[in-house]
């Protein structure tokens, strides 16, 4: 950043940043699924002595677990994106374990950087023979951090060896671990959840990152059609292609359908991992054809779980002071639904506003007026509401605009309303007939967003 944009933004007065502390809980040991070992330490990719930077996460089952991802579209994918689905295409939907470092990204790296993400993915394999006595090429691959450094690949291979010093199934493994996935995340992003199937209780656990760079689109193995990072491990026995399958429909509707600053990272990854280390010894892996009642109970479970990650991204976005949930109905499909979301969430004229705490819903209609939908918008069916959070005093809605028809806005009752942490924005476009229902979720664009983004390499 330039001397001259320093003193600029010391001039500008800042809105105080909402604490995010209470977001950061604690978890019964007790929450997490069986069969999974991991840890957080520090190898030396960050500068403080202090910052974990690289998470080891294994599945001490005999057997290999399902697993499933959903990658980036970017078209610089990085090097540990090409080895993961090497790995997964390999192992015919399995794998052992997960390896991640934060600090530097090992994007667009060129062939020393694809050496450097082997390199992590077989010393891990290593592990995996100790552990439960595994084959090779077996270790799934996450870096995140700075784009177009090499790793300080002989560090982070020390930190891989020296990780089973501290291995553990405990809360404070996993939350080493979450640690270690941070760059500029302000706190550990960790959760857990206990579920039923067919009267068996499972387990469910999952880490992620984000702050910036976060407009994830990603989708399962296959060609290509600050990053966002996520694995969730899970005790439960399922195929690994119904694995996939339920884990491509819970990213649309959860990693895919949030938004920071409109930027699709080259690291973008979401991995599942599923052991069956709580099914009994009798139970048949779940499969979406031959059960799909369980199939789809698993579905929903993952789907809710992922959303409660993804929103934790949202709610850590650089510099926010807002999380808003924009909400579209009305649609001819869910597609054109979530596009339309996708483009009120992403539009910097809106997230100013938010920021500003301006209702200007002008801007929520230009945005949705320039996606084409499959079936022609009619502007003089469309709605647009603004909502209190249910916490709010007053929860009343408030309408600005009804069927085409601008509304007397309470200017007042407005301010009111956007003054609020969190707030939803509802769009109808009134479409007959149409039942396509789609969400977003997103933040406002603050003075700090630009601060934390012109110092990331400084």
């Amino acid at each position: 950043m330039s001397s001259a944009s320093r003193r600029l933004l010391s001039t500008i007065t800042v809105k105080p940043t909402p604490s995010k502390a209470h977001l950061h809980r604690s978890i019964p040991d007790t929450a997490f699924p069986q069969g999974f070992r991991l840890t957080g330490v520090h190898c030396g990719v960050k500068k403080s002595a202090q910052a974990l930077d690289l998470g080891v996460i294994i599945s001490t089952t005999p057997k290999p677990a399902s697993a499933a991802a959903c990658f980036t579209k970017n078209a610089f994918v990085a090097a540990p994106v090409v080895v993961s689905k090497a790995v997964l295409e390999g192992n015919s939907g399995t794998a052992r374990a997960l390896v991640v470092n934060s600090g530097c990204a090992n994007a667009v790296t060129g062939k020393q950087g694809m050496e450097n993400a082997w390199s992590m993915a077989r010393e891990t394999d290593k592990l995996i023979t100790e552990h439960s006595g595994g084959a090779n090429e077996q270790t799934l691959v996450m870096s995140t951090g700075v784009i177009g450094q090499q790793l300080p690949i002989s560090k982070i291979i020390s930190g891989i060896q020296g990780s089973t010093n501290t291995f553990g199934t405990n809360f404070d493994a996993w939350e080493r671990t979450a640690l270690a996935f941070m760059t500029t995340d302000t706190f550990p992003k960790l959760r857990a959840r206990t579920f039923k199937i067919n009267g068996q209780e499972y387990r469910m656990a999952g880490m992620d990152k984000g702050a910036g760079m976060i407009h994830p689109n990603m989708g399962p193995p296959g060609p290509p059609h600050a990053t966002l990072l996520g694995c969730i491990l899970t005790d439960v026995a399922i195929t690994p292609k119904s694995l996939q399958s339920a884990l491509t429909h819970a990213v649309e509707r959860s990693f895919n359908s949030i938004s920071v600053d409109g930027e699709m990272s080259t690291n973008d990854t979401i991995v599942v991992l599923a052991n069956g280390a709580a099914a009994a010894s009798d139970t048949k892996a779940i499969d979406e054809h031959a059960d799909p009642e369980a199939f789809a109970t698993f579905r929903e479970e993952l789907k809710d779980f992922a959303i409660e990650l993804a929103q934790l991204v949202v709610r850590d976005g650089e510099g926010a002071t807002k999380f808003v949930t924009v909400t579209v109905k009305g649609a001819p499909t869910y597609e054109d639904a979530h596009k339309v979301a996708s483009r009120v969430s992403t539009s910097a004229l809106v997230k100013t506003a938010l920021y500003g705490e301006d209702a200007n819903w002008g801007r929520v209609l230009s945005a949705t007026g320039s996606i084409q939908l499959s079936r022609p918008l009619d502007p003089t069916a469309v709605s647009v509401t603004f909502i209190p959070p249910p916490t709010s005093a007053n929860t009343a809605p408030l309408p600005v605009l009804i069927n085409g028809e601008p509304e007397s806005v309470d200017e007042q009752r407005a301010s009111e309303i956007m003054a609020n942490e969190e707030f939803e924005i509802l769009i109808d476009l009134g479409l007959p007939g149409a039942q396509g229902v789609a969400q977003y979720w997103t933040c406002d664009f603050s003075y700090d967003y630009v601060r934390i983004n012109g110092d990331y390499r400084s």
